[in-house]
């Protein structure tokens, strides 16, 4: 008896209880589009929590002076190693590993005022470059050139907090802003950062000036920080090696001394966000998981109901020389239309709810942003779908599997005479 009638016959069955397949199927179908939306939640998480991250720089590295824990060239160990100015450029040129460099000074507790407004803020005294590698983003003018750090022009770009705060809403660029009493023209307003990383203060509340303007704050000989960002990030590990290596032949120290210049690789806390993603998107699919189990167990139900429905009509078949394998092919074939039918209502089902959901709040209202950046995007993923329909074709295998090898092991004769 070939797979077509067997096709046909299971068919018939599930018209014949046609309510009892429908309820099923739509106890599935919930089960898959539960799971769909909920790892589609959980893809979306991760993408939030990824993007707040990053939003902190490109592959950010940042190198910072220590203090030596080993003897080097006659030097005493604990000596205290400063960066210099001249470290940027010897670093930058000596190193084609690093890509995009910048040294940076800061001044924190500065008073910013603007037509009798005022906020503390913190200065970021910088090079060109730095845009590029702490992923800045201008809304309004433009970011600081290498003309206005040669000129040491009185320039500044405003975090999205400051701007806001000082000018009210009011347009800023080419306006003055008063820097602990310093006049300053302001060129560009960046772009709401939502970052849940970040060192010393959060960028939206800090103003940008060129690196040698700072001279008018104080010295400018010894950077905070070099800020950089590497050619690949598989070059990541060598670049900092041989950044640490150059500066150890600047400032004679060994170059395997780790606590003599501290260098930190941002990308090293990623695993920490991936992780909290993981155990995010495990928990979901969890309780997905347990959602299509419970459809499962209505299946096996269902099925063991038709199995006892159908009683004396198995015992005719196997009387007339029906065989055993028949019987479970046939059951197992009603077992997966239901489950085809549900996996694909319930695809259709998920797919419909992401697109209706559309995105959740999550960082923005922690940042008081209402532009969505921060938002958890919900997209129904390949993955997902295919996840989804191996654990349905798994819950639905064991499910049909008891109830048709039950059927399929009946005795003829006490089948025929089930009442």
């Amino acid at each position: 008896m070939g797979w077509r009638f067997i096709f046909s016959e299971s068919l018939a069955a599930l018209r014949f209880h046609r309510q009892r397949s429908l309820f099923t199927t739509l106890s599935l179908a919930w089960g898959v589009a539960c799971f769909v939306i909920l790892i589609s939640y959980g893809n979306g998480f991760e993408a939030a929590l990824v993007k707040a991250f990053s939003a902190v720089g490109q592959d950010l590295v940042l190198t910072i002076g220590g203090q030596t824990s080993q003897q080097a060239g006659g030097m005493r160990t604990g000596r205290k190693i400063q960066l210099d100015l001249t470290d940027a450029a010897i670093v930058k040129e000596s190193v084609p590993l690093v890509e995009h460099l910048s040294p940076e000074i800061m001044k924190n507790g500065v008073k910013a005022q603007h037509l009798g407004r005022e906020k503390e803020v913190s200065i970021r005294a910088v090079w060109p470059e730095y845009d590029i590698v702490r992923n800045i983003k201008i809304v309004d003018g433009r970011w600081i050139n290498e003309d206005d750090r040669q000129r040491q022009n009185r320039v500044a770009v405003l975090g999205s907090k400051v701007a806001q705060e000082v000018f009210g809403g009011a347009p800023a660029v080419d306006e003055e802003i008063i820097l602990n009493g310093i006049h300053f023209t302001v060129i560009g307003v960046m772009d709401n950062k939502l970052q849940i990383a970040n060192y010393n203060r959060s960028d939206n509340q800090c103003v940008f000036i060129p690196y040698d303007s700072f001279n008018v704050f104080g010295d400018t000989s010894h950077p905070w920080f070099l800020v950089w960002k590497p050619a690949t990030p598989s070059s990541r590990d060598q670049a900092i090696t041989l950044v640490r290596a150059k500066l150890a032949e600047v400032h004679r120290f060994s170059p395997t001394d780790e606590k003599a210049v501290e260098i930190l690789a941002f990308s090293k806390f990623m695993n920490i966000i991936t992780g909290m993603s993981l155990a995010v998107k495990l928990l979901l699919g969890f309780v997905g998981a347990l959602t299509l189990a419970i459809g499962g167990v209505g299946l096996a139900n269902i099925m063991l109901a038709s199995v006892i429905d159908r009683t004396r009509e198995i015992g005719m078949i196997k009387a007339l020389g029906g065989k055993r394998r028949m019987i479970l092919r046939q059951f197992l074939m009603e077992a997966c239309l239901i489950v085809a039918a549900g996996g694909a209502a319930g695809i259709l089902m998920g797919t419909a709810a992401t697109q209706v959901i559309g995105s959740m709040p999550f960082l923005g209202p922690a940042f008081k942003d209402t532009t969505g950046t921060g938002d958890i995007y919900l997209s129904v993923s390949l993955l997902s779908i295919v996840v989804s329909t191996g654990v349905l074709l798994v819950v639905g295998l064991i499910a049909g599997l008891v109830p048709a090898m039950k059927a399929s092991r009946l005795d003829p004769i006490e089948a025929l005479r089930y009442e």
